[in-house]
């Protein structure tokens, strides 16, 4: 394959501005691979610069170019010798290199240049979409470790956006007994009720913390995820939460901060943990997408060319047509919407 010296790129130049440029294909430097990039799932932290221009103090004040969910390597770059590294925790590194997070560039582009050892070959049988998806899997599977979840434990997920489904099947796959989630959209409710969920609640028309209790013989269940980012969540999680139990947050919120009830943390002696990214999961999440155990293919819901991303965070951005994760088809000719 001939590689040409200029090639087509997305950059965020501030909010909801999103343009398509024409850029110099990079050159790999010793150790580094030139990737040809095929698909590029757009994540909520895109949709965050997109729509907000920040997450939290990581603000967009450069043109840069998003995306970090794409085929076939790893985004985060630790620099392997500061403490955490050394303890094996890269994603909490505080000189990792993120791509598509101020000021790195990410791969809303026809090429980019990565170390060859963060590099993963995809099975056969994958498609270039599943290499994508393999990404917000291998955080669902961090968020998962993170519980310490024991076969036969309740759950509740509170979010049934890409991440909340994912980590509902990655718990369910883990042995977790009764799943419950909370959901405004009624798309993604049925998803979740059809895929993953014994129970799907509306927050927009009831009560979820007193509908989950309830559901739990007035318990509460053994560890409860927050994955919408929402004000309430991480409060509504605190509460359906059995004392003695754990609360995991994954969800990023517009507003940089999170709220729950010091009483009801305390009184309940609640674990919580906060999500960093994933650690070094992406060989189990290969090998539970080769075995059967999760289905990423159905998440893939929306299909756009990188001429028409305006338009695909937009459908992302508004939660609309019944999307989960968009997908930017970046090594294909340019098709039309594909909507499942």
């Amino acid at each position: 394959m001939t590689i040409p010296e200029t090639m087509h790129v997305s950059r965020l130049h501030g909010t909801r501005d999103l343009r398509l440029e024409t850029s110099s294909v990079p050159q790999p430097g010793a150790g580094e691979v030139l990737l040809r990039i095929a698909s590029v799932g757009i994540c909520g932290s895109d949709v965050h610069y997109y729509v907000e221009g920040a997450i939290g103090d990581q603000v967009v004040t450069a043109p840069i170019r998003m995306g970090h969910e794409f085929s076939a390597w790893v985004p985060a770059i630790p620099c392997g010798v500061c403490e955490s590294c050394q303890h094996g925790h890269p994603n909490l590194c505080p000189k990792v290199r993120f791509c598509g997070t101020p000021p790195i560039d990410g791969v809303f582009a026809e090429y980019a240049v990565m170390p060859a050892e963060n590099c993963f070959a995809l099975p056969d049988g994958f498609s270039a979409d599943d290499g994508a998806l393999l990404e917000p899997l291998g955080i669902a599977i961090h968020t998962v470790d993170l519980a310490h979840l024991r076969v036969g434990q309740s759950i509740a997920v509170l979010g049934a956006g890409p991440i909340g489904l994912l980590t509902a099947a990655v718990a369910r796959a883990a042995g977790a007994g009764a799943v419950y989630m909370t959901e405004p959209n009624a798309e993604r409710r049925a998803f979740a009720l059809d895929h993953y969920a014994d129970a799907v609640f509306d927050p927009s028309q009831e009560d979820v913390v007193k509908a989950i209790v309830a559901a739990t013989g007035g318990r509460g269940v053994d560890v409860a995820f927050e994955a919408a980012g929402a004000p309430d969540t991480p409060d509504q999680a605190a509460r359906v939460t059995r004392p003695g139990g754990k609360v995991v947050v994954v969800g990023i919120p517009v507003e940089d901060e999170m709220k729950m009830t010091a009483s009801e943390v305390r009184r309940k002696g609640l674990t919580i943990k906060l999500v960093r990214r994933m650690k070094h999961t992406y060989p189990r999440a290969i090998s539970m997408v080769s075995s059967g155990m999760v289905d990423l293919a159905a998440l893939a819901t929306h299909r756009f060319p990188l001429e028409r991303i305006v338009e695909a965070f937009e459908l992302v951005a508004a939660r609309k047509d019944g999307v989960l994760r968009g997908i930017i088809e970046v090594g294909k000719e340019s098709p039309e919407v594909t909507p499942r």
